[in-house]
């Protein structure tokens, strides 16, 4: 029989809402039921006896005082642990995904960066084996197709323009594990692109971009749903040439990336990209490098060189952001805490919208009965205390 698990007395964040002194009730791999711990009607209560018939044998665990909320979901994230996805070798890649892990994301996507098309078809072979065991959720090719205008930490010398049939030929590599690939639309080939992505369901991301307002609304018509680190690597809002960002921010097809970590986004441009958005059409990510969860020191980004000091990555060369240290559950308690944002939008710009984007969403990214129990423990501060991956703790609360 598969062991059986209650957690109760937490407030549980569920797609209907907060319960407060709510429960989860895990069976092997999965949730098999959510519910208020004392519920307040005859039929609830009918309901809660007969689910308590079901688990006299089950461990119970009091979480009261604390948070419960869906596992993690990152989209956009290159490393951690020391780790690099895009270089690294296959136990590099799970080093990465347990540090991640660690920190609550229990589903993530692996990210490359700007390389030669032929080590990006390895790499793409590579990761899609890991996909297939259910270590990692796909791939996204972040480049080489965008523009040498925005590289931000991506090699010049390697960048090319948005041809569909190379774009295919990654497309291919990943084995159908291929989940988004970030261009430049505005470059050429790049609305062919778009469209032989749609087509083949793999997500087209708009970044890296020196596209204007015309040139956007042209690449979201063609299919792209997604905004790579909107504000990052992009022109800025502008009143007379409002650029990519307003294209973005106002179309409901595009759900926007934001990096929530103090340093690639003032709060003023977060809380406007909320307020436009909304809660729906926003995912947070990480879009870490290897130093995350790891620490400071000089590392590789592709074939760039980055040093991190006090937390914050920049090109050796140059001094450009070179993606971030940051990890989920400090993205997650920074929202609430620094930003201000409820808890219930925080909680779908970290699980259910990367969930429902990437087309998961019936196994993780919320807390209800058949999926996956990923769980991430909270507590009154938002600091994280327990992390669970399909029923087993990765992180044990202890709470004794």
């Amino acid at each position: 029989m598969a062991p059986r698990k209650v957690l109760a007395g937490a407030r549980v964040v569920l797609p209907t809402g907060i319960v407060d002194d709510g429960r989860v009730i895990v069976e092997g791999t999965r949730i098999a039921d959510t519910a208020p711990a004392g519920p307040a009607t005859h039929a609830e209560t009918a309901a809660a006896e007969a689910m308590d018939a079901r688990f006299t044998d089950a461990e119970t665990v009091d979480v009261t005082g604390h948070w419960l909320v869906p596992g993690f979901v990152d989209m956009h994230n290159h490393g951690g642990g020391g780790a690099s996805f895009t270089s690294g070798t296959v136990d590099d890649v799970l080093k990465g995904v347990r540090t991640h892990r660690l920190h609550g994301t229990t589903t993530l996507v692996a990210s490359t960066v700007t390389g030669d098309m032929d080590f990006l078809v390895q790499r793409a072979g590579l990761l899609s084996e890991l996909a297939e065991q259910g270590d990692i959720a796909g791939v996204h090719f972040e480049g080489p197709f965008i523009s040498p205008c925005r590289k931000g930490a991506h090699s010049e010398g390697l960048l090319r323009d948005p041809d569909p049939t190379e774009v295919r030929k990654l497309i291919d590599a990943a084995r159908g594990r291929a989940k988004m690939v970030t261009l430049a639309t505005e470059l050429p080939g790049g609305i062919d692109s778009v469209q032989l992505l749609a087509e083949h369901g793999v997500i087209a991301a708009i970044g890296h971009t020196d596209a204007t307002y015309e040139q956007t609304v042209q690449a979201v018509r063609a299919g792209a749903t997604v905004a790579t680190h909107l504000f990052n690597a992009m022109p800025p809002l502008g009143h007379r040439a409002p650029g990519p960002i307003a294209a973005l921010l106002e179309d409901e097809r595009i759900t926007v990336e934001l990096i929530d970590d103090g340093t690639h986004l003032h709060p003023a441009a977060l809380q406007l990209a909320f307020h436009h958005a909304g809660a729906a059409r926003v995912a947070f990510i990480t879009d870490a490098m290897d130093a995350a969860g790891f620490g400071d020191g000089r590392y590789m980004l592709g074939p760039l060189e980055v040093e991190v000091a006090d937390g914050v990555a920049r090109l050796v060369e140059g001094g450009s952001i070179a993606g971030s240290t940051l990890t989920l559950d400090r993205a997650f308690q920074r929202a609430v805490t620094v930003d201000g944002l409820p808890v219930q939008d925080v909680v779908a710009a970290v699980s259910a919208n990367p969930a429902r984007l990437l087309g998961v969403d019936d196994r993780v990214g919320s807390l209800e009965p058949g999926k996956d129990a990923d769980l991430v423990l909270l507590d009154a501060e938002f600091a994280l205390k327990g992390v669970m991956r399909r029923g087993e703790w990765v992180v044990d609360p202890q709470l004794g």
